[in-house]
């Protein structure tokens, strides 16, 4: 068993853009607790964070940029060719993350955890989890990954990808490994087929009980998984967590909400970075629908289409409930909701009613935060942002 009493934990890893946040926001979708050691990272780097101070004080104010952050991209030319210098930096925020990661592991109402870092092996977390699983792909599909998603030149792209200890060093000692060279839906049916048999093993091992695969949601309580969460009645509408066999008719609602074109393979693939919270009559058809994920502890809402059969005053207030249920068993600190400039008053004026204010990035104070809401409104500028704090304690404390 791992070192955490009661839980069954998975260290996830992989080298580059071989697609470990895929396979992690599967397993979330499966019912796991999952954190993203990588992530935690930068964050225990953020102004007023943990390790700021002591970094710029080790490394020397030239690797702040305007806006006294710290200049990841020059901070990595420093430690990655100089190993001296690579060590101090682990020496810091290494037991900095590990302490993070103990308490949201022994915090975490899941029995299953996951724990994706890309050095997982080379950590403190290497003997401490259950089992290995190693995600894979070609290292032509890693460069192609970081030359779309990253906007790296082909040359960068294969000197990151060069520069990384040997992918075959990872897969010697995987428990599971899932092949990640071709399209998203048949990941999918990797790792669920892995997650059963992990799960068969933990109980014929007389593990602690797992969760099974959510296929039929029950009412959300406030101690239901992640993955379970829904429905909850709105008249004749329930609120539920939707799954990639829901992929179709989601494309097909959006299409209808928005007058794009998007398919199946297109949500099957959003599956891979967020999930859906889609709100159902008795005869399945979506009347409203929401498009979320959980990523370093903050809750963001970029999806979110009503039909016009709905009353959207009950159907808000419900979506919100079960956004805020599985928020909270994920450990979200804050929620950020971002909806079109020109949605009606009467539909803001429901998530005011519901404890959210209306905010903009620059008065968002916390830096983490203040730059997550930064990507979303850069990806939609015709934005404005609703926002909540969902817990008081924070897992990265100020100093």
């Amino acid at each position: 068993m791992s070192r955490w009493k009661d839980k069954y934990v998975i260290g996830l890893t992989g080298n580059i853009a071989v697609g470990k946040s895929v396979v992690r926001q599967m397993l979330q979708h499966l019912g796991a607790y999952t954190i993203d050691a990588d992530g935690l990272t930068h964050r225990a780097m953020s102004p007023g964070a943990p390790a700021y101070q002591p970094i710029v004080d080790t490394f020397g104010q030239f690797i702040l940029d305007g806006e006294k952050k710290i200049n990841r991209a020059m901070l990595g030319n420093i430690v990655f060719s100089q190993p001296a210098a690579l060590t101090k930096l682990e020496s810091i925020v290494h037991p900095i993350v590990g302490q993070a990661i103990s308490a949201l592991v022994s915090r975490a109402t899941q029995q299953v955890v996951v724990i994706e870092a890309i050095k997982l092996l080379e950590g403190q977390f290497a003997d401490a989890v259950d089992a290995i699983w190693v995600v894979n792909a070609t290292p032509d599909t890693q460069v192609k990954r970081l030359v779309e998603k990253r906007k790296l030149s082909e040359a960068d792209a294969r000197l990151r990808v060069n520069a990384q200890n040997a992918q075959t060093d990872k897969l010697a000692k995987a428990t599971v490994v899932i092949d990640n060279d071709g399209n998203v839906e048949e990941t999918w049916k990797q790792v669920q087929a892995a997650w059963t048999k992990a799960m068969k093993s933990m109980q014929a091992g007389a593990a602690p009980s797992a969760p099974a695969a959510p296929s039929a949601p029950a009412k959300p309580a406030p101690t239901a998984p992640a993955a379970q969460a829904g429905p909850s009645a709105v008249g004749e509408v329930t609120v539920r967590r939707g799954m990639p066999n829901n992929a179709e008719a989601i494309a097909a609602f959006v299409n209808r909400a928005t007058g794009k074109t998007i398919n199946r393979m297109d949500i099957m693939m959003a599956f891979g970075n967020k999930s859906y919270l889609i709100a159902q009559d008795q005869q399945d058809t979506i009347h409203a629908l929401v498009g979320w994920q959980v990523e370093n502890l903050i809750t963001r809402v970029d999806e979110f289409y009503i039909g016009d059969r709905v009353q959207p005053e009950a159907v808000v207030s419900s979506l919100v409930e079960a956004i805020e249920l599985a928020s909270k068993d994920l450990q979200s600190e804050v929620g950020f909701i971002f909806l079109p400039l020109n949605t009606p008053q009467s539909t803001i004026d429901t998530f005011v009613k519901s404890g959210y204010s209306q905010t903009t990035v620059d008065q968002i104070k916390i830096p983490a935060w203040r730059e997550s809401a930064q990507e979303i409104m850069s990806q939609k500028p015709e934005s404005q942002i609703l926002t909540k704090r969902l817990r008081e304690d924070r897992v990265l404390k100020p100093i």
